[in-house]
């Protein structure tokens, strides 16, 4: 099947008790043995396996091309438990430009546990290669970056992991399986933040990371998954499930919202540089032209003037809210810094934007008289 009927159909049927069409959401938290101590259904306790939990792992498996998926209670937990897999002295290589969250984990979740980390510029596969030593196990792609959109060739850096025997991450959650299939381009796991485009309404907090191989390193995540218990509700499943399902008709409207948002910021006076692979002068364009069906609905802007001009045009917006996260129907704005820690490398005049599903004349409009 197509990824989009897949997006409609996987880890879906009809309810074989009820003939529902909508999946029934299954909120117990125990489920019933035999009197012989099996387990007729396959389940047993809620923090293992739940059904709503399957349904969306599968669905994620098959929307990526991969073997198998876990589900977790946010982006941040599946991160957590993709770098917990690895080793006490085991070394990473991460982009310098990424979700501060992601480096505040390395740097100071990890770090003291032992993992060792270096951040090279990965839109260089030069930097990837010359950071690769002896205790590499592991290089994490985020594209495009946050907040910077930066632009990684996910094929050239899989490739120079793959030659070293290092597992490669791509974090896929700005493009989505409907803009990005890093499997294709060689990638070992992907992470996504379900909290973002796949769900797509600002209303449920999750995460996964699907894996292209079934494997032993795989077999770690969902062990630590168990463990560790930071699983999503069978709620937040179900509504993460149900979101997929328009996945493929609201990502083109973003996107082309999106490239008309950038347009007009690039040409605006009061704008000192416009951040988004789908303008033609973006470093990342024809990347992006090779591994990206679009662009994306993410951008960032720098306001000439400096912070305290940024924050105020943020002040003035009023289509726009000023809010942290991504991908729902509402445009989000925000002065990134300022939620980052102070040693964040985000230039102080930055405004990150998450363009909705409005119509494109009504944000430029607003963001017009936010710059006047």
């Amino acid at each position: 099947m197509r990824i989009e009927t897949l997006a409609v159909h996987a880890g879906r049927g009809i309810d074989p008790a009820t003939g529902a069409v909508a999946t029934p959401i299954h909120l117990s938290t125990t489920f019933a043995r035999e009197a012989d101590g099996s387990v007729p259904h396959g389940y047993v306790y809620s923090r293992f396996a739940n059904p709503n939990r399957d349904a969306l792992e599968k669905c994620l498996a098959a929307l990526e091309g991969g073997a198998a998926a876990a589900a977790f209670a946010s982006g941040s937990a599946a991160t957590v438990a993709i770098l917990q897999a690895l080793a006490p002295s085991d070394h990473v290589i991460a982009p310098v430009d990424a979700y501060h969250g992601t480096t505040k984990i390395l740097r100071e979740v990890l770090g003291p546990w032992g993992l060792l980390t270096t951040f090279v510029d990965m839109t260089d596969p030069g930097a990837v290669e010359r950071a690769i030593r002896p205790g590499t196990k592991l290089v994490w792609i985020e594209t495009p970056s946050n907040p910077l959109l930066r632009v990684t060739d996910i094929a050239a850096v899989c490739a120079i992991a793959h030659r070293a025997g290092v597992i490669s991450v791509c974090e896929n959650t700005w493009a989505t399986p409907a803009l990005q299939r890093p499997f294709d381009l060689g990638a070992d796991l992907i992470l996504h933040a379900t909290t973002k485009y796949l769900s797509g309404q600002h209303d449920v907090l999750g995460g996964a990371v699907v894996a292209r191989c079934d494997d032993d390193f795989f077999q770690r995540i969902r062990n630590l998954q168990a463990a560790g218990g930071a699983v999503p509700s069978p709620l937040e499943c179900w509504l993460v499930l149900r979101g997929i399902s328009t996945l493929f008709c609201r990502m083109p409207v973003h996107c082309e919202n999106a490239q008309k948002v950038a347009e007009f910021l690039s040409g605006h006076p009061g704008v000192e540089a416009a951040h988004y692979p789908g303008l033609k002068d973006h470093p990342g364009n024809d990347i992006v032209a090779r591994q990206m069906a679009r662009p994306g609905g993410m951008l960032s802007f720098q306001v000439r003037g400096g912070k305290e001009r940024a924050i105020a045009v943020a002040g003035r917006m009023k289509l726009f809210t000023r809010a942290t996260s991504l991908g729902g129907p509402q445009s989000l704005i925000e002065h990134r810094c300022s939620v980052e820690p102070p040693d964040s490398r985000t230039p102080a005049n930055l405004l990150r934007v998450s363009v909705g599903l409005e119509h494109p004349d009504d944000l430029i409009a607003d963001l017009e008289e936010a710059l006047a």
